[in-house]
């Protein structure tokens, strides 16, 4: 195991890609389960604070340490198993998410899961429960976590399998691979019905596996993951439209979005997409630089669609759609290979890196909300936001996955003033959220950035039943402390 206890030696593992800061006394970089185990137990017996780390391209400052020491999983980063005729993958935790998607797709499978940042360790999406542009059609991570081996903060592992541990109600009863036995009762609480991924996910008769999957790392660490894999699908149509009024673009997504759940529930129709992703006017002029075939004064939206049906009769079907709905067909942009629709995967993906690198050069950090609402509320939601941001005159970008009625505006405030206003606004954005039923993170996680939010969420008596649900696994309130709640919830 690398060990490092020089400062100068481990200062990129103390921020992630929100400008989050912490400290701590060394970073471990384990090579195998039993070093993680064997660093556990010792950190358990002296009550020393253990943070996992993964790539640090996260925005909630999850795996930002406050004190004690570090475990970066990369050296993990192997594959364990390819089975084909199974279609799963048995990996480590470490092991990056575009390589093992390169992997699966070389072998004709996939694995849909896609989160912005494709940068990031697999165990990190894990922990977060991440999702992306094709969660509106496939769900998020959790759906393709079909086992994991998860080292307790006591040392001892436990072997999880989808399908063969339940809560009986809100009660679980089980044993560690070891034998120790565990039984406790989860928090009886009301998720949103949105994409959300705040907090621990809770449900009646619930399957072990999903307490840990967006855990942010509190109950376990994850040494190795079975995901589950798909055909692939070579054929993809990828666009981008542009539009000249956002009203227009945006029931263009609602009948897409439509035509799609049409589509998924059985009945005949060639519209059948698996992202549906917005583009406000001012995030294209800020992409403009880069991307100078952007039409001046448009808003856009991003589709995709796998085919399998002939391309003539799908794209005559998307065709009809974006005429409709008065987009400019002449200058969007179609991709039907694969260099193409990289290109546009990459223009879709730019926005989020460049808004970050724009304001740390002002010495502060953007705030950027992670909000999902209802479907019927959406596009009301969606209006009073800008509205308010407009009336206190912030500079703003605003895009996200509207698929999925999922918005990431993000604030660029000028100065430390401005950055005040903007977290004041951030606040009662999360807070109309929550009153329309939505959540305040559908795809980032609560991290230690966001505490406050979820407990607007939630309230102060279910946050004390997740901080109780912790120390069932972690009474010495040694790993990742800090993340979902605050340590005072600790006690």
């Amino acid at each position: 195991m690398i060990i490092k206890k020089n400062p100068d030696e481990f200062q990129n593992y103390l921020s992630d890609a929100s400008n989050y800061k912490g400290t701590a006394e060394a970073v471990y970089l384990p090579e195998n389960e039993e070093e993680i185990i064997e660093l556990v137990k010792k950190c358990n017996v002296d009550k020393i604070r253990i943070t996992v780390s993964g790539n640090g391209t996260g925005l909630t400052g999850s795996r930002v340490p406050e004190g004690g020491v570090v475990v970066s999983t990369e050296k993990m980063n192997k594959i364990i198993e390819f089975n084909e005729g199974g279609k799963y993958l048995r990996v480590q935790p470490g092991i990056i998410l575009q390589d093992l998607q390169d992997y699966v797709e070389e072998k004709k499978l996939f694995y849909p899961p896609d989160p912005t940042e494709r940068n990031c360790f697999i165990g990190a999406t894990v922990a977060t429960n991440s999702s992306g542009a094709r969660s509106f059609k496939y769900g998020p991570t959790r759906d393709f976590i079909i086992g994991m081996k998860v080292v307790l903060p006591s040392g001892e592992t436990l072997s999880l399998e989808r399908g063969k541990i339940f809560a009986a109600a809100y009660t679980f009863s089980f044993s560690t691979d070891q034998g120790t036995k565990y039984e406790f009762s989860i928090p009886q609480l009301e998720m949103p019905d949105t994409k959300n991924v705040s907090g621990y996910y809770c449900k009646k008769g619930m399957d072990l596996i999903d307490l840990f999957i967006g855990s942010e790392g509190t109950l376990g660490i994850i040494t190795e993951l079975k995901l589950k894999l798909l055909p692939l699908t070579e054929k993809i149509l990828s666009c981008v439209v542009f539009f000249a009024n956002e009203e227009d673009a945006f029931n263009f997504i609602d009948e897409a979005r439509a035509a799609t759940k049409s589509a998924s529930s059985g009945q005949k129709n060639k519209i059948s997409a698996r992202g549906l992703e917005f583009f406000n006017k001012l995030t294209l002029n800020f992409l403009r630089p880069d991307y100078s075939a952007i039409p001046e004064d448009t808003c856009s939206v991003w589709f995709e669609q796998e085919v399998t049906t002939t391309d003539d009769e799908l794209t005559a079907a998307w065709l009809n759609l974006i005429k409709k709905h008065h987009a400019d067909t002449e200058t969007s942009w179609l991709a039907v290979d694969k260099k193409k629709q990289e290109q546009l995967k990459d223009f879709r993906h730019a926005i989020s890196p460049r808004v970050n690198e724009a304001v740390a050069r002002r010495g502060l950090r953007k705030v950027g909300t992670d909000v999902a609402v209802p479907v019927e509320s959406f596009q009301s939601f969606y209006k009073w936001m800008i509205a308010m941001v407009e009336h206190n005159n912030m500079e703003y970008v605003v895009y996200g996955h509207f698929g999925n009625c999922h918005t990431h505006l993000n604030m660029l405030p000028k100065d430390q003033d401005d950055f005040i206003k903007a977290k004041k606004i951030y606040a009662e954005i999360c807070s109309e959220a929550v009153r329309l039923k939505g959540t305040v993170s559908a795809e980032h996680g609560i991290g230690k950035m966001k505490r406050e939010y979820l407990l607007m969420m939630y309230g102060e008596k279910v946050i004390s039943q997740m901080a109780k649900l912790k120390l069932v696994f972690d009474p010495n309130r040694i790993l990742n402390i800090g993340n979902i709640f605050e340590e005072k919830y600790l006690q």
